[in-house]
């Protein structure tokens, strides 16, 4: 029987083009390709590029002047053939070679400048180009450090991973390689149309004969390898996105037996980069060869007017000569410039691409002017006012919410999937704002809250606990980077992970490996535990924190939540009625409202939804 799941189908690589895109370019292809989407885009880079290149004026400056003086020198070498045919070889047949050594010495002298100058750029550029690289890695990397999790919910990692490799590798590619190149073909272009104009007026009027369907060409390649290029870019994206989630999930792939299946979805998206790249190469294919036959066919024309004026005397064999070496100098840097026009437009869609992310705005602002929280013990109240939510405005999640939990309470917080408990623990986060209504910390909306303040006031500890790569006492110390060891081991041994910590063969200073892989699901969560301890917040969530427990674990942890408790605000999100019953208040929600508000014992003495609860957990234990 065919292995069905195997094959990849038109919804799995609808679902990965889906997500390679920019989050602002996620709605249809047609919109994202629309010519007033295409304009934002580029005017977004270009606003970034001269951001980027403000602080390099004075020496970006210079390295004109020094293109200017490289090409000056370039530009000099067919005019001094001209002098030297004209002006210096009938004076050697009466022994006069004065004027042949003087146009000899010019050429060495042109030679030199030409190499001093082109040292100095590539230094001077490069020193400007990494610079360059560098403040945009740091400004890519900081912004997705600041941005809210809403963000990072839908943006997927390797959509970030692809913006901080492949796109900084185009633009560090232009910069390191092309950019000289590209800059100094327009200059030759232009300065031998210029001269092409002062040699000859006639013979530059044949040259201009050629210069529609220079111009058409060009238009053409411009137009169709701007498209191409950002197409492979996206392509590109998809690829490491596919591979990304791939080695994320590299145990459920394999405990599904899902290899052959995304093996082949990703040769399929390898193969759309494939196809996008060999099409931006087709268009060079057309593009080169073409200007070459352009310029074959006009340096032919020249060189038979040009002869028929000298013998006419009309001109002199030395202009004919410099005319066809300018010539050949105005067509060849055009062919080059295909080559750098690709990585001119593979540079140009990633400076989009970054431009997009640059561009993304927290949906929680920062406050413009701060308020601070008051300070002290006896502080921590939370207040939800009128609260309405919802991740979509036509699926609200809490509906008019009040609660009011006074400072140092721990309130517990139940309910059915979906009932909106995360919702809750995410809003006092602040990891969204509610649509209506106010989030208040001792009566100061949360709004108006610095997050550097807020995030030292509260802390969150979730189901899924990531451990950095390090040490266990560097992931502890998380929580206040400053913390010494004596510190660190304290809070250790108030969660009770001191025990466990100390058998591990390097103690404190064990390395945790990859995402905490040498510890148990257990052993991550008290480390977790330790880390907010550590923190010393005001108001302490834990959303399901104690759910990967086993039984001797949660035991071991349940004497620790009342260390970490203790004189503080906690909301506990907990399926397991064991942690729910340290709480001095539980609140049953249903459908995004308060169903039930009690204290637990009083809750479970009468009927009602808490009670039931109650009964089913203990008769599970009997």
């Amino acid at each position: 029987m065919t292995d069905r799941a195997a094959h990849p189908t038109g919804a799995d690589l609808t679902r990965w083009r889906g997500i390679a895109t920019d989050p602002d370019a996620d709605r249809s292809r047609a919109e994202d390709t629309a010519p007033e989407a295409v304009a934002r885009l580029r005017t977004r880079s270009r606003v970034l590029l001269r951001d980027l290149l403000r602080p390099h004026r004075g020496r970006l400056g210079m390295a004109v002047a020094l293109l200017l003086g490289q090409n000056a020198a370039a530009m000099a070498g067919p005019y001094l053939v001209m002098l030297g045919i004209d002006r210096a070889i009938a004076p050697l047949r009466s022994g006069r070679t004065g004027p042949l050594a003087a146009v000899a010495a010019a050429f060495a002298a042109a030679a030199v400048v030409e190499y001093a100058a082109r040292r100095g750029f590539l230094t001077l550029s490069a020193r400007i180009g990494q610079a360059v690289l560098l403040d945009l890695r740091q400004r890519v990397y900081g912004h997705f450090l600041r941005l809210p999790v809403a963000f990072h919910e839908r943006y997927t990692s390797g959509r970030m991973v692809s913006r901080l490799t492949s796109d900084l590798d185009s633009i560090g590619e232009l910069v390191g390689g092309g950019i000289d190149g590209l800059v100094l073909a327009v200059l030759s272009i232009l300065s031998v149309a210029g001269i092409l104009l002062w040699l000859d007026l006639p013979l530059a009027a044949v040259t201009l004969l050629a210069f529609p369907f220079l111009f058409w060409l060009s238009r053409w390649f411009a137009r169709a390898s701007a498209d191409a290029w950002r197409r492979n870019r996206e392509a590109i994206a998809l690829v490491i996105v596919h591979f990304v989630e791939s080695m994320r999930g590299i145990r459920a792939v394999q405990a599904f037996r899902r290899e052959p299946r995304n093996q082949r979805i990703f040769a399929a998206v390898s193969d759309d980069y494939r196809r996008t790249s060999l099409h931006a190469f087709r268009l060079i294919a057309t593009y080169s060869p073409g200007i070459k036959v352009i310029g074959n066919v006009t340096v032919a024309v020249v060189l038979c007017y040009g002869g028929w004026r000298v013998l006419g005397g009309a001109t002199e064999i030395g202009v004919l000569a410099a005319f066809l070496l300018y010539l050949r100098r105005f067509f060849e840097p055009m062919q080059e410039l295909s080559q750098f026009y690709n990585s001119l437009q593979s540079a140009t869609a990633a400076l989009e691409k970054l431009a997009g992310v640059l561009d993304e705005r927290p949906a929680v602002a920062e406050p413009a002017r701060p308020v601070p929280l008051p300070t002290g013990p006896g502080h921590g109240a939370v207040a939800f006012r009128g609260v309405r939510f919802g991740y979509r405005p036509d699926a609200p999640i809490l509906t008019d919410l009040d609660l009011a939990v006074p400072a140092g309470q721990t309130v517990a917080l139940i309910g059915p999937t979906g009932a909106g408990k995360s919702t809750i623990a995410k809003l006092l986060a602040r990891f969204h704002d509610p649509v209506a209504g106010t989030v208040t910390l001792d009566g100061v909306d949360l709004r108006d809250v610095a997050d550097a303040e807020l995030r030292r006031a509260l802390v969150l500890v979730t189901q899924e606990t990531h451990l950095f790569g390090g040490t266990v006492a560097e992931n502890i110390r998380f929580g206040r980077p400053g913390a010494d060891d004596a510190a660190v081991e304290a809070a250790a041994r108030a969660i009770g992970a001191h025990d466990f910590i100390a058998a591990l063969p390097d103690g404190y200073a064990t390395q945790v490996h990859r995402r905490g892989g040498r510890l148990s699901a257990g052993q991550r969560q008290l480390v977790a535990f330790a880390r907010a301890f550590l923190a010393d917040p005001t108001v302490l969530i834990l959303d399901e924190a104690t759910s990967s427990l086993d039984v001797p674990t949660e035991r071991l942890v349940q004497h620790a939540l009342g260390t970490i408790l203790r004189e503080r605000t906690a909301l506990v999100i907990a399926h397991r009625l064991s942690t729910v019953e340290i709480a001095d208040r539980v609140l049953v929600l249903d459908g995004g409202r308060i169903v039930e508000d009690g204290p637990p014992a009083q809750l479970a003495a009468v009927d009602g939804r808490y009670a039931a609860l109650h009964r089913q957990w203990r008769d599970s234990l009997a």
